[in-house]
């Protein structure tokens, strides 16, 4: 796990070592242990180390091959990095490192781009080649880490954060309009496009390839999830079996490490289930839970605070246990450092992760987290239930568009974005929507297709915004964070898995009347324990029923109620000055009504107060 950064000058210009140690310095966060650099000609490949498998200097990045054809940076982890290295010593090949970095090297040099498909694990690495004078960048099939790139004039840059770009005098911070709206109105970023003009995401599960003196091409997927229902009835205790051996081997490959690896341990099923198999593969054990002061919470917020479940567990599994408690102050004591490093807002409030992962680097380098269950296994059953009954797939869009579109009321975005709304109309919310099923399958006839699009959808776009704070949030305190649940042959099986194993009143909802007076929602959209029913049976051979069968909750705050109660006058001070920096962007007076309503307890607007009070701080830290 580390930080990369690196300049191709494409009209031949010799790249400075100067300007790439500044871009290095500037990560030097995710890299805490070393630093490397390699200038040759027109490129420059720059690396920060975090040591975690092979600490030698044998493992040092860049790292070339032996003849000096090719030449490589690189983020990540490649678990299967041992059986790899068996194939292609077969083959000739000669190492003199013990870590994964060097497999990946003499993998692209066997095989090209084909290797790509070989990699099980999560990486993004640039690989420069002097014989064909070709930068290749690639990022892993599920985008657990980034790789961000953009073009200053002749100039192509590229690093594992766009903050590693102000090295060049040439990039000014500029906010990308419709990446705002994009981001107002879904809470996310659905593809490449940023909060930053010109600063492009590398999507997950593609590479791209630049010569010198060439243009930029676009990106080339090599890889895309793809639900679908089995052709043939599936036997849901061989089904159960396969899926116990493949977790299993999932949370095995991912504790090879030379260092001790730690779990986040929330009290919830997915993070339960990891802990209790790798704790019985390791004689030693740390896990980390954040919960929350309730004392000012109500409704739903009461059952945030999981400390005492995960207290449970941590003795069922005779871990090390160590907790944080988070107060309504934190978040403003956080934000000025979580805004640097996550240098753009994505799904969710972050600032927990942050905590938890500055917990957890207290104590080591690796953790493990269950993130990625629910999007596989259909943990959120209200969201797909709203959208199983249509007449096509644009009527599913339409449906399904107005769920995810929920951040700011429908029509309020003109008045909302109205200081840039020349250009912001020219952003289509429903096509960006609709643009992310590139293609479809030409007839979708039952439930089950329109599940399977919307788990698709939400690995596509939700997860892969989880996946970016997750590790933005871990790396700004030198931590690897490892996900068990992607792993390739898990994240294949799940894929082919009928929607009935996954979700249990299926049948229900189908045959819902929409007619049908009151009582629907409650029924039906707000049921949280009918989601992720195999892999439930499956975690009750590992962990207590009680943990298994309990409902669903996501790791959040009660700052529906702090935003109303103690935090109310940080709230106001940061979104009603005369001086905020998002009045640039939104319009002052629709701010402050939406506020106002959540202020006032007529509408819960926590997402938003979040997002604008993120914006704010973004705007100071990075513009």
């Amino acid at each position: 796990m580390c930080g990369i950064a690196g300049i191709l000058h494409r009209d031949g210009r010799p790249a400075s070592i100067t300007a790439l140690t500044a871009m290095t310095d500037i990560i030097a966060h995710r890299g805490p242990d070393g630093e490397g650099h390699y200038c040759n000609g027109p490129v420059g490949l720059g690396h920060r180390r975090l040591s975690i498998i092979d600490l030698t200097d044998a493992a040092r990045q860049p790292m070339e091959t032996r003849d000096g054809r090719f030449v490589l940076t690189y983020n990540g982890e490649i678990y299967n990095f041992k059986e790899l290295k068996i194939e292609l010593s077969a083959k000739g090949h000669v190492f003199n490192s013990s870590g994964d970095s060097e497999v990946l090297l003499h993998a692209f040099a066997e095989w090209g781009i084909g290797a790509l498909l070989k990699f099980n694990g999560m990486f993004a690495f640039a690989i420069w080649d002097n014989q064909e004078r070709k930068l290749t960048l690639a990022r892993d099939r599920f985008g657990v880490k980034p790789l961000y790139y953009a073009e200053l004039g002749q100039t192509f840059v590229f690093a594992s954060e766009h903050k590693a770009f102000r090295a060049f005098p040439e990039y000014k911070a500029r906010v990308d309009i419709r990446g705002l709206s994009e981001y107002l109105s879904f809470q996310n970023f659905f593809a490449e496009r940023t909060l930053f003009a010109g600063v492009k995401l590398l999507p997950a599960g593609c590479y791209l390839q630049i010569s010198q003196g060439g243009k930029i091409g676009e990106p080339v997927q090599y890889w895309d999830f793809h639900f679908e229902e089995p052709e043939y009835a599936v036997d849901e205790n061989e089904a159960l079996d396969e899926l116990d051996r493949l977790f299993r081997q999932a949370v095995n490959r991912q504790l090879v490490s030379d260092v001790e690896v730690g779990c986040y341990l929330s009290g919830g099923m997915d993070s339960g289930s990891i802990t209790a198999l790798a704790s019985s593969q390791l004689p030693f054990m740390r896990t980390f839970t954040v919960g929350f002061d309730l004392n000012s919470a109500s409704g739903v917020e009461l059952g945030y605070d999981e400390r005492t479940k995960a207290e449970y567990m941590s003795y069922l599994f005779k871990t090390e246990h160590y907790e944080m408690v988070l107060k309504a102050g934190d978040m403003e004591r956080a934000l000025p450092r979580l805004a640097w490093h996550l240098e753009e807002p994505r799904v969710g409030q972050s600032y927990p992760n942050f905590y938890a992962a500055k917990l957890a680097s207290k104590f080591g380098k690796v953790v493990l987290t269950g993130t990625g269950g629910d999007e596989l296994f259909a943990g959120y059953p209200w969201r797909y239930y709203r959208a199983v009954v249509n007449d096509d797939f644009d009527h599913y869009i339409e449906k399904y568009f107005g769920f995810w579109q929920r951040m700011v009321p429908s029509g309020t975005m003109p008045s909302l974005l109205g200081p840039v709304w020349d250009e912001a109309k020219q952003t289509s919310p429903i096509d960006i929507f609709r643009g992310v099923f590139k293609e479809h399958a030409s007839e979708l006839r039952r439930p089950e297709d329109y599940v399977n699009h919307s788990l698709y959808f939400e690995a596509k776009t939700f997860l892969n915004g989880l996946l970016v704070v997750e590790d933005k949030l871990a790396m700004a305190h030198g931590l690897e964070s490892r996900v068990p649940f992607l792993d390739n042959d898990l994240v294949d099986f799940a894929m082919k898995l009928p929607a009935k194993m996954k979700l249990g009143n299926l049948t229900e909802v189908v045959s819902l009347n929409e007619n049908e007076p009151g009582g629907k929602a409650q029924r039906y959209y707000e049921r949280t324990k009918d989601g992720k029913l195999i892999l439930r049976k499956m975690m009750s051979r590992h962990i207590p029923d009680e943990v298994a069968e309990r409902e669903k909750q996501g790791f959040s705050a009660p700052d529906a109620s702090w935003f109303k109660g103690e935090s109310i006058e940080y709230v106001k001070r940061r979104l009603f000055s005369n001086t905020a920096r998002i009045y640039d962007l939104v319009d002052r007076k629709t701010v402050r009504s939406l506020v106002d309503e959540h202020l006032e307890g007529r509408q819960n607007r926590r997402l938003l107060i979040w997002s604008l009070l993120n914006l704010e701080q973004i705007m100071e830290s990075c513009f």
